[in-house]
């Protein structure tokens, strides 16, 4: 114990006043459970490589700030899992092998001891920081882990993945079958096919059915405690936060991740950087003074896609949770622990969706009229597909995973495009428990219509993507996720996709019909004009009523009467569709990037704690 307490007040250098401060440390380190070179990293800000540097001379090594960048390598490990735990690197320097470590606490211990006994061991050592080491492991197994991230869930569902199933061929014959569908059930009046009605009323009237059950069915969230609790009770959480071309965004993003309330040693907060958005790069570098944040940058390879990069960070995760934000995200600064507990006390839980919330609705109709669709889907309709138990498609951010479930699951599907959506089917296939938690993240919507359109594109195109790629094997799809999940599998995406084509084309036939005078107010009424007007005005109706309904769960009555101009959001979300079509067949796999803007509005804070690092031991 007196080398342990001699090594604390050895990296805290002149900070410790004394042995029993050092004790004191050692001892509270240890009750929370985290390594004592972390948790005076953490909590009491010492940087890595300061503590590296005075453990060096304390063992008497030879500390290097870095490996050096010449004697860098291939590194191929068994495991890319294993990654995150590697402490040393053996390197040829000049006529001998050297290790470049960066130990633990107790692996510093045991090499004191261990000099002691074999002091011609120091010619063989080097500490290094531990940032630096985890920085040359991944750089040196870049290739490995862009394989995997490629080629990982390929192999886990060799039969449902977008890199081998969307071929040409299938492609264009979705987009050949969708173009036929929506043509024939707005020729059906002239045509009077009544067996194209059953088609119709499953893409129109059903969904509109399900959004009214939702408004009736949506339960109260889980009791949730409203403290914390023992900070040794809270696992390791980690953090991914994908980036690309977002420099300016990364100081506020900094500022959400350290107003989190959970414990700054129980934090694994990894931004995943495209290398070649260099500002980005060095946007990130300028917050990595904060102990928890860590950096890494992901090799210039297709697809350029955000499921590609969560895929290669994911081997690098330390925690035993992971959840993902973007770039604009604010999450409510409780969001972690409170989920925590969530998977504490439900262990069959896999997944938990936080509430997305929109903060600039009133900034003009596009996004009021986009936060009414969030509100509607995250406070009605999401929960209820939870209760009921039916595929969830998740929301890009603010999913938090077991990590050990999502590995087995082959992660991200790196070639799909709204790579959400796809992994909420594959945990339906696999019967894992999602649920949503009402605590949100704050999320800012497009205000231009010409961002708005390259990103609804991009999602109708992966919703299409998903559809194609699930189905390309039914018989395996039904075998894995049941009846009652296909079904309501095949109705939702299926929808989602053709229900803006149809609500424009049947609006627009019905108009069509009035002026030639088939009015159903006319003598001798028209069956096909009065059944596409209940159509339109059910569908109309229960999503005005689903937005309404979420609005008013989030006490945002100011936005309510905007989401009367839901028709013509539906127009621009055909036109979307129609963009998605051509890109499915021409770039399946382009990701049409969303650009953000730093914002500074009252977002939601931590209450500054009482007693917090070195306070802790102020009085000792």
């Amino acid at each position: 114990m007196s080398d342990a307490v001699e090594l604390i007040g050895q990296v805290l250098g002149n900070a410790c006043l004394d042995a029993s401060m050092a004790r004191a440390i050692l001892e509270t380190a240890l009750a929370r459970e985290v390594d004592p070179l972390h948790y005076c990293a953490t909590v009491l800000g010492v940087s890595d490589a300061a503590l590296m540097e005075r453990a060096a001379a304390w063992i008497g090594l030879a500390f290097y700030p870095k490996v050096p960048s010449h004697l860098e390598g291939q590194l191929q490990p068994l495991r890319l899992e294993a990654l995150r735990d590697v402490r040393l690197v053996r390197l040829k320097v000049l006529d001998r092998d050297v290790a470049f470590c960066a130990p633990d606490f107790l692996g510093l211990l045991r090499l004191k001891a261990a000099l002691r006994q074999h002091p011609e061991l120091a010619r063989y050592l080097c500490l290094v920081p531990e940032r630096s080491l985890r920085s040359y492991l991944v750089r040196g197994a870049g290739r490995a882990l862009i394989d995997s991230a490629r080629q990982n869930l390929t192999r886990r569902w060799p039969r449902a993945a977008a890199q081998l199933e969307l071929t040409a061929g299938a492609r264009s014959a979705f987009v050949l079958g969708v173009v036929m569908l929506v043509a024939l059930v707005l020729m059906a009046p002239y045509v009077s096919q009544l067996y194209l009605l059953p088609f119709a009323i499953l893409m129109l009237v059903v969904p509109a059915l399900v959004r009214i059950a939702a408004l009736a069915v949506t339960p109260q969230e889980p009791p949730q405690s409203s403290e914390r609790g023992n900070d040794a009770d809270l696992p390791v959480y980690s953090v991914l936060i994908p980036l690309r071309d977002e420099a300016a965004m990364v100081p506020q993003l900094a500022e959400a991740m350290t107003a989190l309330n959970y414990p700054p040693d129980k934090l694994d907060i990894i931004f995943v950087v495209e290398a070649s958005s260099t500002t980005t790069v060095e946007a990130v570098q300028a917050q990595l003074h904060h102990p928890q944040f860590s950096l890494v940058a992901v090799p210039d390879a297709a697809p350029r896609t955000k499921p590609k990069a969560l895929d290669f960070a994911l081997p690098l995760c330390r925690g035993e949770f992971v959840v993902i934000f973007d770039a604009e995200d604010t999450p409510h600064p409780d969001q972690l622990w409170r989920v925590a507990h969530r998977f504490r006390d439900a262990p069959q839980l896999q997944c938990v969706q936080a509430r997305l919330v929109i903060d600039n609705g009133t900034e003009n109709w596009l996004t009021a009229l986009f936060a009414g669709e969030y509100a509607g889907l995250f406070t009605v309709v999401l929960p209820a597909l939870s209760r009921w138990g039916l595929p969830m498609p998740l929301g890009g951010t603010s999913n938090h995973f077991r990590v050990d479930t999502l590995r087995s699951m082959g992660g991200w599907d790196a070639f799909n495009v709204t790579e959400d959506a796809d992994l909420g089917m594959r945990l339906a296939r696999l019967h894992h428990a999602v649920e949503t938690i009402d605590i949100g993240t704050v999320e800012e919507a497009p205000t231009q219509l010409g961002t708005w359109m390259a990103q609804r594109s991009r999602w109708m195109k992966g919703w299409m993507q998903t559809f194609i790629v699930h189905n390309r094997d039914p018989r395996l799809l039904l075998r894995h996720a049941g009846l009652g999940r296909t079904l309501a599998f095949e109705l939702m995406i299926l929808s989602m996709i053709i229900a803006p084509l149809l609500h424009v084309g049947l609006l627009a036939t019905l108009l069509a019909r009035w002026l030639l005078g088939a009015s159903p107010w006319a003598s001798g009424w028209d069956f096909w004009s009065l059944l596409y007007l209940g159509i339109f005005a059910l569908g109309y109706g229960s999503a005005v009523a689903t937005t309404w309904a979420g609005l008013r769960r989030l006490e945002r009555d100011d936005l309510l009467l905007v989401q009367l101009l839901l028709p013509f959001y539906w127009l621009l979300s055909a036109a979307a569709t129609l963009r998605a079509l051509h890109e499915l067949t021409n770039r399946p796999f382009h990701w049409s990037k969303t650009r953000h803007r730093p914002v500074s509005r009252n977002r939601l804070r931590l209450p500054a704690p009482a007693r917090t690092g070195w306070q802790l031991f102020a009085g000792r």
